[in-house]
């Protein structure tokens, strides 16, 4: 039997057909088209994209065993540099991958003494020392230079690109990586992550930019950014104050607020989960990278709760429960009765059976990993992200906000996605501008998952975002090749150029010299006979994939064309806009607005003597346009 058929038919037999389907279908997909043939010369990078938290690691597992039958033997595992995520995914290899060997860190005598009897993977953190240490095991071990190595790199948006690339040096870790590489004479390496922005925007020079990108719809039952996220807020986002966070820090007391709610919240919660035969509920609180701050979130909701054991039977107390209840009851139907689980949250707190923990850098691994049962409060930062997964998530208190927010890591905190909650009872408290912004993240999460979908290979993909909210860490961008564009901002070319002068007479023929809405797919005509002399004067294969881009969020999108003709312009002047047309399209703040001039082209004025189009460009909203590879 092959790998990957033993592999599903071990989660068929746990009641999981429905994943094993999913999980065939992405190998359908790749494999056949991107592994079967894999020449075994060359060194191909290629990228996975998953929803977060949706099951990435099972599809990786499923292409690995593929692999494997498809005679790869040796498999890197790479994880980020945290011991409790490196260990959960060992783990879990041991558990799911039991046709394999499967080595930690420290294992390399293992890995040698298998001497590919059986497919061998290696968990390894993303740590300097950790990869040199490999790197030489693989340059020792003769069966490795003969077999090409399968590298998965989990969550390959963090620590693996070049954070030295705008100073023409290399960052350690990614140095260690492609050294690892190199000890093969050929390797597939499959980045996977379900923030894909920094990676998306690599050059093809960096040797990180993805070959072919696939991305994999999370199963039945995900509850993800359209569930948590969309334009307005839904019944289970609970929105505080903006600045809630500032004040339970100043305030030596624990006054009425989101927290509190919250924390009331997760007990009732909890009560109905635990009594209806559950063994786990968590409740998650994210107030700030400071680890200062975390021991001060923890120590208020240990005296809150000591508050209420101690006041359990006075109104007041009672009270705050009751609305909290019957708030839960809106959406939970069949919520246990309150008098049940009012007495069972009382007998957890007189037996201290409430635990709360702080996950983050100077906690110990063996401290941060009791959340598996029980009732538990975590409280963390940084340590709350990247695949670290909480099972059970049914109340979350976020309140973290960036000077200089990133969506990829803004995406990457997002523990409450998921399949194991319960949709009715699940609160995530947070303000306004936290719920703003990560709407517009979703929003465009969604037309990536789109483009990725709807584009040949999907490794063409424009990012659009709200100016102020940055797609990803600017020190892994290539400065002088990401082109960033201004909404709102008029743009055309110093030195355009017709590519057939006729073609775009016929297409401009209907329209006389007015406004007009038209569909932005008579635009992408239009702008497929339109380019400049030069690049970095005008980028016409830029443009197009950002109107592009907005077509796939919206197939009937329109936008603004404005016409005029017999204008007699100077060539390299520093405007192409009259006063009045650039006031007419600045009326449209919202929509793309696309004017055509068709310049007399007066030698007089620098032209050849011929008559010209040119076109100017405005991108809508106050937002900001990314592109990679603009030279």
């Amino acid at each position: 039997m092959s790998y990957l058929q033993s592999y599903l038919d071990r989660i068929c037999k746990n009641g999981n057909s429905a994943l094993a389907d999913a999980i065939n279908r992405t190998v359908e997909d790749v494999v056949p088209k991107y592994i079967s043939n894999f020449s075994f010369t060359d060194h191909v990078v290629s990228l996975l994209v998953g929803d977060v938290q949706s099951g990435k690691t099972s599809h990786m597992f499923g292409i690995m065993c593929a692999a494997a039958d498809e005679s790869f033997m040796n498999f890197v595992l790479l994880t980020t540099d945290n011991i409790l995520l490196q260990q959960q995914t060992y783990q879990r290899a041991l558990r799911d991958l039991c046709d394999f060997c499967v080595c930690d860190e420290n294992d390399y005598l293992k890995f040698a003494q298998n001497n590919l009897r059986k497919p061998a993977v290696i968990i390894l953190k993303k740590n300097t020392a950790v990869l040199k240490r490999w790197k030489n095991n693989f340059s020792s071990t003769n069966f490795c230079a003969g077999n090409p190595l399968f590298i998965v790199d989990d969550e390959a948006d963090a620590a693996s690109l070049n954070t030295q690339v705008n100073k023409n040096k290399q960052s350690t870790i990614n140095k260690n990586l492609e050294d690892i590489k190199k000890t093969t004479s050929s390797s597939i390496y499959m980045e996977v992550t379900g923030t894909p922005q920094s990676i998306l925007l690599q050059t093809d020079r960096s040797g990180w930019k993805p070959y072919f990108i696939y991305y994999f719809k999370p199963g039945k039952g995900y509850f993800g950014g359209n569930f948590f996220f969309p334009p307005e807020p839904p019944k289970h986002i609970i929105l505080t104050d903006n600045d809630e966070a500032t004040d339970l820090l100043n305030d030596d007391e624990f006054p009425e607020n989101g927290l509190k709610t919250a924390l009331i919240t997760h007990l009732i919660s909890s009560g109905h989960i635990m009594l209806n035969g559950g063994t786990v509920c968590n409740f998650l609180i994210h107030p700030s990278v400071k680890t200062s701050q975390h021991s001060c979130f923890a120590n208020k909701i240990g005296n809150y709760l000591n508050e209420i054991a101690h006041s359990y039977d006075e109104p007041e107390t009672r009270e705050a429960f009751e609305r909290v209840y019957e708030s839960l009851k809106e959406t939970k139907n069949d919520l246990l009765p309150f008098a049940q689980i009012y007495e069972y949250i009382l007998e957890q707190l007189e037996n201290d059976r409430i635990g709360i923990l702080m996950l983050n850098s100077i906690v110990s691994y063996d401290e941060n990993t009791q959340y598996e049962t029980g009732i538990n409060i975590i409280v963390g930062g940084n340590s709350l992200g990247r695949g670290v997964t909480f099972p059970q998530l049914q109340t979350i208190y976020y309140c973290r906000v960036a000077k200089n927010p990133q969506a990829d890591t803004m995406w990457q905190h997002a523990r409450m996605f998921g399949y194991d909650r319960d949709p009715d009872l699940l609160r995530v408290f947070m303000p306004p501008k936290l719920f703003k912004l990560f709407s517009d993240i979703n929003r465009t999460n969604n037309s990536i998952i789109k483009q990725i979908e709807n584009t040949k290979n999907g490794c063409d993909i424009k990012i659009i975002y709200p100016t102020g909210l940055k797609p990803t860490r600017k020190n892994v961008l290539d400065k002088k090749a990401v082109g960033i564009y201004s909404g709102g901002v008029n743009y055309f070319p110093f030195y355009p150029v017709n590519k057939n002068v006729d073609a775009i007479d016929k297409l401009m023929q209907p329209f006389t010299d007015d406004l007009y809405t038209v569909s932005l797919k008579f635009l992408v005509k239009v702008m497929e006979q339109l380019d400049s002399e030069n690049l970095d004067d005008w980028n016409a294969k830029a443009f197009t994939g950002f109107i592009t881009s907005l077509l796939t969020d919206n197939p009937a999108a329109q936008g603004k064309l404005i016409v005029r003709r017999n204008r007699d312009i100077g060539k390299g002047t520093g405007t192409l806009l009259s006063p009045n047309d650039r006031q007419l399209g600045d009326l449209y703040p919202e929509d793309l607005v696309f004017t055509m001039y068709r310049i007399t082209g007066n030698k007089e004025k620098g032209w050849d003597g011929t008559q010209i189009w040119i076109p100017n460009i405005k991108l809508p909203g106050d937002c900001l346009y990314y592109t990679g590879e603009t030279i």
